[in-house]
């Protein structure tokens, strides 16, 4: 068994610290977006959407009804040609309410199922969330203890200096089987 470690590179753990500390706020940051983006689409089908074609459907309404009272004006008056306009126009109206009435129906399926599939993987991505800021904050905290301790032990390890503050560090932490 050697006398003394062979410690070379404390700057690889401070450097690999480093990127741990860059990795966590660019996750972050990614999953913030993601939440975000998520937060935006269940808007734009609940609120945005549903107004526009709640809105889109009462106007077409209103369209159609001004066409059938078009169109039976038109078959009490003399005039055969404008009759066929007025049911054409009618027909027209008829397809754009429905056309209406399905975009608010397939708005309500949509709503259901974006709350059915986002849910599970918004509450993974708070799962991660917590990790990132509890553990990799612990992960971070660790390795700049253990930064410390390399350093006190490379310092010691030297000719000439003192051992005890290494050993009563190094001493207190090993056996307990817990983190420092």
């Amino acid at each position: 068994m050697a006398e003394r470690a062979q410690v070379t590179s404390v700057e690889a753990v401070e450097s690999f610290r480093a990127d741990l500390i860059v990795f966590q706020n660019r996750a972050r940051v990614v999953l913030e977006e993601a939440c975000d983006e998520v937060l935006r689409a269940k808007v734009w089908v609940q609120m945005d959407r549903r107004r526009y074609w709640a809105a889109e459907t009462r106007r077409r309404e209103r369209i159609l009804e001004k066409a059938r009272a078009d169109l039976s004006s038109a078959r009490l008056s003399q005039f055969q040609e404008s009759t066929t306009l007025h049911l054409m126009t009618m027909q027209q109206a008829e397809r754009a309410n429905r056309e209406a009435r399905a975009k608010v129906a397939i708005l309500k399926k949509w709503d259901r199922g974006l709350e059915n599939r986002t849910d599970p993987l918004l509450k993974q991505v708070n799962q991660l969330q917590w990790f990132l800021a509890r553990d990799m904050a612990r992960a971070v905290a660790y390795l700049a203890r253990v930064v410390r301790t390399l350093e006190a032990y490379a310092d010691v390890a030297r000719p000439g200096t003192s051992a005890a503050p290494v050993g009563r560090e190094i001493g207190a932490n090993a056996g307990k089987g817990k983190r420092p």
